[in-house]
């Protein structure tokens, strides 16, 4: 069993909570990861850069001037390379399609990144982490506190919109529902912190479908 610590807002350990590694995979996969991460980057391209070759731009494919006789340089068609106007040599063409996974894999790359922090003791657990009203100094308080002022990933149980708005200034620091975070963006900051209320939907979640 792994152990994630839980916290006061205060910043005063008062417990802990545990998770059977065995729920998240058993073991990290670096492959799995990488390419749940490399899946995700890729489809945050907008693929729109296009240009034109010799064979899309407008113009005869009739040859200028005859090969030989004229004492010039011999020359095909209007749309070649070498012309104002002609086409690109290496034209740039959007892929046929984005990489994919497929569900079982996004699914366990989730689980996984989440048991890669486990690993390295870089999960933590909030408890009474609710706010009325949007406070970023309060909250930038509280992650200072339980030791974590070099970025982090908040995650909720579900749309905590003073917590995301009280988040939204701070530096390197990202409030998300829980079960919208994907495995890039659990591994893109130092720490994963928890609500309770969310890791208690976390545990719930990977339960149900161990």
């Amino acid at each position: 069993m792994l152990a994630v610590p839980v916290y006061t807002t205060d910043g005063q350990r008062v417990g802990q909570m545990e998770v059977d590694p065995e729920l998240l995979g058993g073991r990290v996969r670096p492959t799995l990861l990488k390419q749940a991460v490399v899946a995700y980057l890729d489809h945050q391209r907008q693929f729109s850069a296009r240009t034109k070759s010799r064979s899309m731009v407008a113009g005869s494919t009739r040859k200028l001037y005859r090969q030989k006789g004229t004492g010039r340089a011999r020359m095909g068609n209007i749309r070649t390379c070498v012309r104002r106007g002609g086409g690109r040599a290496f034209a740039k063409q959007a892929p046929f399609a984005h990489k994919t996974m497929p569900r079982g894999m996004r699914s366990l790359a989730w689980k996984n990144a989440v048991l890669a922090k486990l690993k390295t003791e870089d999960v933590l657990i909030v408890d009474g982490l609710t706010m009325s009203a949007p406070k970023t100094k309060a909250l930038a308080g509280t992650l200072k506190k339980i030791g974590v002022d070099r970025g982090c990933v908040l995650a909720t149980n579900g749309v905590e919109r003073s917590l995301h708005l009280s988040g939204r200034n701070l530096p390197k620091t990202e409030v998300r529902p829980m079960l919208e975070l994907n495995a890039y963006e659990i591994l893109r900051r130092r720490k994963l912190v928890f609500t309770k209320p969310a890791f208690e939907a976390f545990l719930t979640r990977v339960s149900a479908n161990a």
